[in-house]
Parts: structure tokens; C-alpha cells; sequence
């Protein structure tokens, strides 16, 4: 553990209240953030005093996707539906209200739209205009999560259910379906290679699932005290992190499924309340919080 270094490289402030969310640009120093104000940020890493704001909603954000190659951003606003935002200009191109209930995630395979929806809702639009292809409801409980396998063209969709279901990319039929925890699924990535699917849970547990295996479980491992609510793997490198309400980051050997490194207030002066969502850029760990802030880690001694 003490061969990798942490130092914390910047604090980003400007929120009013908890941030949910945090994507890359199209650059290494361009990130977007939104949260529980309805604010959605834009900063720039290389000039971190000021954010600058692209939208604001009247409702809270939890899913952004930012459409790489292009200047778009998608927003998934609760109780209203989905924007698709023109940063250039700073307008909306268009929306659509697809859901009276929350919206917790919001991914993008080619032309196609996913919004995972809390009353359990599998919206499915083109992501040029927002028309809807079709929804699809497998549980009365609410998608928490989507992570997208386009080498063998899978969709995996965690539920507040404790289920992981596998669904067919382009047919949307059920493949697998999963009781993978005992409370909900809040997390879920493929590893880069596809040969695993990571879920984490409100139970606190981090699993690793063998894709080509039926997604048998192959390591239950208690990571937090309390919910572990995202993760996120290395850009380049075999290491992936975790973030919890327990207010801690860790960092994991992705081989070997280690625990290396832990990341809290004691020690690194890390976050005072849960740490929502996790975003690397290079070196660089961004952590964002219900502390509305955001913390820029410098990780140093991986390789």
C-alpha cells in the first residue's frame, strides 16, 4: 500500500448542494458535473477556480453522458424527462418526457439511448431526437445502474430488486438474470476486456461476475461499511476504485481483486459525507460528494 501516493491536487466548489454526477469532455482537462441543485457545471482542469454553469433544472440530475466527438451533452432530469444540451451555443436541441419518476442513469451504445428510470422503466431513444423505441419493464423497483458489453453486444441493468439482468443489446430480450445482492445495485462496469462484470451494492458488497462463465460469481467481497455507490476502472492501467457512503475511496488491484489503498478524511483529507460518483482522468482521481464539492486526487506509484 505505500508504494502508491496520494495528494490531494484541488477542491472544487460552486454547488449548492449534493453532486451525483461527473463526466469527461472531450478533453483531458474538460469535465461536467451535476447534482441535487439542478446545476449542471462545466470546468476546466487546468484553471479550477471557476465552473461555469451550462444549464440549470428545477429538479435533481443523476445521470449525464457526455457524447464523445461531438459538443453534446445529455442530461436525465428527475421527474421530467431527457435534454439533450448544445454546449457551443449553451441551448437545448431538444427533450423529451419520458418518466414522471426519478432517472438514475443514462447510457449511449452508437444512435441508441438508454435511461435507467426509478419506477423500473428501460427507456430505450435515438439520441439525435429524443424519440422513443421503446420501453421495457422487467421490475416494479427502480434501475439503478446500466453498463453496455459491445463485444458480445450485452446490456447489463442493476435494480433496487438486488437483480443484475442481462439483456440482449439489440432485441432487449432477457439473457440472464441475475440475484446478485441483497439490497440494491447501485454500481456496475465491465472490465475492459469484458471478461468481468463489477457490481456494487447498498449490501456494501463488491462482486465480480465471469462474463463468459453465465456471469457466475467469482469474488464477494465486503469493500465498505455502507453503500458502495460507484466504480470506476484506470484508464490505462489494471487498478479500478470504489466509492461509498462510508465516505471512503479505495483503490483495487484489477488482477487480483486487492485492496491497495484507502482514500478518507483521516488520512488524505478526503470527504466529510458519502462519495457519490468517481471519474479518472490520467492521473487523476475526481470524487464527488453529498459534501458538495468536488476532490481532485493525484495517484502516483501505479504501474
Amino acid at each position: 500500500m505505500s508504494k502508491i501516493a496520494v495528494r490531494k491536487h484541488h477542491l472544487l466548489t460552486g454547488h449548492r448542494d449534493s453532486i451525483y454526477a461527473l463526466v469527461q469532455g472531450n478533453t483531458t482537462k474538460e469535465v461536467f458535473s451535476a447534482g441535487s441543485d439542478g446545476f449542471v457545471v462545466k470546468w476546466d482542469l487546468k484553471d479550477t477556480e471557476n465552473g461555469f454553469l451550462i444549464a440549470r433544472f428545477p429538479n435533481s440530475v443523476y445521470g449525464i453522458y457526455f457524447i464523445k466527438g461531438t459538443n453534446r451533452l445529455i442530461v436525465g432530469q428527475n421527474y421530467a424527462g431527457v435534454h439533450l444540451i448544445d454546449l457551443e451555443n449553451n441551448k437545448e436541441i431538444t427533450s423529451a418526457s419520458i418518466t414522471q419518476s426519478a432517472i438514475f442513469d443514462v447510457q449511449l451504445y452508437e444512435e441508441t439511448l438508454f435511461v435507467g428510470c426509478g419506477d423500473g422503466t428501460l427507456s430505450v431513444l435515438n439520441v439525435n431526437n429524443l424519440t422513443t423505441n421503446i420501453h421495457i419493464k422487467f421490475s416494479e423497483k427502480s434501475i439503478r445502474c446500466i453498463a453496455i458489453n459491445p463485444i458480445l453486444r450485452e446490456l447489463a441493468v442493476g435494480y433496487s430488486d438486488c437483480f443484475i439482468r442481462i439483456l440482449d443489446l439489440s432485441t432487449l430480450a432477457l439473457k440472464h438474470e441475475i440475484l446478485a445482492h441483497q439490497n440494491s445495485v447501485f454500481s456496475l462496469i465491465y472490465s475492459p476486456d469484458y471478461q468481468y462484470l463489477l457490481s456494487g451494492s447498498r449490501d456494501a458488497h463488491l462482486k465480480v461476475w465471469a462474463v463468459n462463465n453465465n456471469y457466475s460469481l467469482t469474488e464477494s467481497i465486503v469493500a465498505h461499511l455502507f453503500t458502495i455507490n460507484h466504480i470506476a476502472y484506470h484508464p490505462t492501467l489494471p487498478y479500478f476504485a470504489t466509492c461509498s457512503k462510508d465516505k471512503s475511496i479505495k483503490l483495487w488491484d484489477a488482477q487480483q481483486f486487492k485492496l491497495l489503498k484507502v482514500i478518507d478524511k483521516a488520512r488524505h483529507a478526503g470527504h466529510s459525507t458519502s462519495v457519490n460518483k468517481l471519474l479518472w482522468v490520467d492521473s487523476l482521481l475526481l470524487a464527488c460528494s453529498d459534501d458538495k464539492s468536488i476532490s481532485i486526487w493525484d495517484i502516483n506509484g501505479l504501474a
